[in-house]
C-alpha cells in the first residue's frame, strides 16, 4: 500500500527542550556511525509531540541523526504506527495484525 504525506503541512517543527534532551540520550544509545539505528523511536516521539509525523518533523529527525530525508521517509512510510494524516485527538486506537 502506497502510503502519502498530508497534502497540508505546518511550516516547522522542533522537539521540546525535554523531548530534545530525550532524543539526545537515545542517539547516545547508538555507536559512532550508527546513530541513524535511533530512528524509529526518535519518529515515534515527534509523533507523539504533533500527534501525528508531519514532513518538516521527518526531516528535522533526520537532520537530528545526519541522514538524508528519503532515509527517514521511507521508515516513515513503511510503518503503519506512524501517522502521516492528521488523526483524532480524544482517542486513536490500533491495532496489529501481524502476531499470530
Amino acid at each position: 500500500m502506497l502510503r502519502r504525506l498530508h497534502h497540508e503541512q505546518p511550516e516547522n517543527f522542533a522537539f521540546t527542550k525535554k523531548n530534545l534532551t530525550w532524543a539526545k540520550e537515545q542517539i547516545k544509545k547508538y555507536p559512532e556511525g550508527r546513530e541513524a539505528s535511533a530512528i524509529i523511536p526518535l519518529l515515534w516521539r515527534a509523533q507523539e509531540q504533533e500527534g501525528w509525523l508531519t514532513r518538516p518533523a521527518i526531516e528535522y529527525v533526520s537532520d537530528l541523526l545526519n541522514m538524508a530525508y528519503i532515509r527517514a521517509l521511507e521508515v516513515a512510510s513503511f510503518y503503519f504506527m506512524f501517522q502521516l494524516q492528521p488523526v483524532g485527538e480524544v482517542a486513536h486506537i490500533q491495532v496489529c495484525g501481524t502476531t499470530s
